[in-house]
């Protein structure tokens, strides 16, 4: 990973709310929202996270464009997933 790409994934993580919720799509579970291992029905997050729709909908634009996570339509759910390679080298660049 080049010195640029990390910047602009330490920048998209610098946020507490998509931190908040990279962390719940990596895990796959947190605060009592799963539909599958690593990836999570957006509505679930909004409504774990009690932020409004559009405030999530922008923070998963931005994660995305920093390759963190891929989203996809499955009928009328819009599911999140992690890039598990860039999450991979993400784990790298942190300390511990």
């Amino acid at each position: 990973m080049d010195i640029k790409q990390a910047a602009k994934i330490m920048k998209a993580l610098s946020h507490p709310n998509r931190l908040e919720i990279y962390l719940s799509i990596v895990k796959g579970d947190q605060d009592g929202f799963k539909t599958d291992a690593c990836e999570c029905c957006v509505s679930d997050i909004i409504a774990s996270l009690k932020i409004g729709a559009p405030t999530v909908s922008h923070h998963l634009k931005e994660l995305t464009n920093a390759g963190l996570i891929t989203t996809e339509r499955q009928g009328k759910f819009l599911i999140a997933k992690p890039n598990l390679a860039t999450w991979e080298e993400v784990k790298r660049l942190l300390p511990g």
